[in-house]
């Protein structure tokens, strides 16, 4: 006797890798795996590394556009410190992506998806000022992840953190991660970059406009139309014929933006809007 679909179709309900992939945060969800695809493809030789490297002259000379996406995907070989840097995107990630600054998305999602982009960019226009600094690597996933690291130490000086197992305040957790780079001799340039990249989004973000009462960095609006205001939210699955699980607007079809949870930081003003308020290793020789 064929098994009963209904009961295939709850297997899932009570755990496992796909309700914790769904209990992510949206954009952690994306980052996260486009981060282990890319990883684990050019690891085992889906895709070739060197295609994945930021180099400027294949993009200029054949249109090799998506090397300006894969160096903050792919993340290194395989060793414990690209296991570490995995782990890391979503857990820093999720974190600061649940109460990030407000942008004009009322601390929400769109917020955050905006501060990813800014953060790469950023991360882009200035390699080459680093590479005549430090030696930086071609590869941003760790750039990127330090980068949110930073802003939400910023974010939240005085939240408690730990690493190794040693307690410390969130502001000095990203240079705690410096130094013990620097003790260990592996690379650290990178980690320099993303708090050079991060600080200046925090200067923008969060000193200009009370120190200065000017807006300078605003979420664009196509966000904030695809994401909402405050958290999103993915549309509730339907379910189609047969019991199966649909997405929320039907199959072969695109789903309308979620709904959005109230922003984070309600009695948070907005600033002059009426929104709202590593494939390198911390040890590498």
């Amino acid at each position: 006797m064929p098994p009963n679909q209904g009961n295939i179709n709850q297997l899932d309900d009570g755990g496992g890798p796909q309700a914790w992939l769904r209990s992510l945060p949206v954009i952690t969800r994306y980052w996260f795996c486009g981060a282990l695809f890319v990883t684990v493809a050019g690891n085992f030789g889906l895709l070739p590394v060197r295609k994945l490297l930021f180099l400027w002259e294949p993009i200029k000379d054949d249109f090799q556009v998506w090397r300006l996406l894969t160096p903050f995907l792919f993340v290194g070989k395989f060793d414990f410190s690209t296991l570490m840097c995995l782990f890391m995107i979503q857990s820093q990630s999720q974190r600061y992506e649940l109460e990030p600054y407000n942008t004009g998305a009322g601390g929400g999602t769109a917020d955050y998806a905006f501060m990813l982009m800014a953060g790469a960019a950023a991360i882009l226009l200035s390699y080459p000022l680093m590479m005549m600094l430090l030696p930086v690597p071609p590869l941003f996933a760790r750039t990127l992840m330090f980068f949110v690291l930073y802003v939400w130490s910023k974010r939240h000086p005085t939240a408690p953190s730990s690493i190794w197992g040693i307690q410390i305040k969130a502001i000095h957790l990203p240079f705690a991660y410096v130094a013990l780079s620097v003790l260990m001799g592996g690379l650290y340039s990178d980690l320099l970059h993303a708090i050079a990249v991060g600080h200046l989004f925090y200067f923008l973000v969060d000193v200009v406009p009370i120190v200065y009462g000017k807006d300078v960095l605003h979420t664009p609006q196509f966000l904030i139309d695809q994401l909402g205001v405050g958290a999103y939210v993915s549309p509730a699955p339907t379910a189609g014929a047969g019991g199966r699980t649909m997405g929320g607007a039907g199959n072969n079809t695109f789903s309308s933006p979620g709904r959005a949870n109230p922003p984070s930081d309600p009695a948070r003003p907005a600033r002059g809007h009426n929104w709202g308020s590593s494939g390198q290793r911390l040890g590498d020789s």
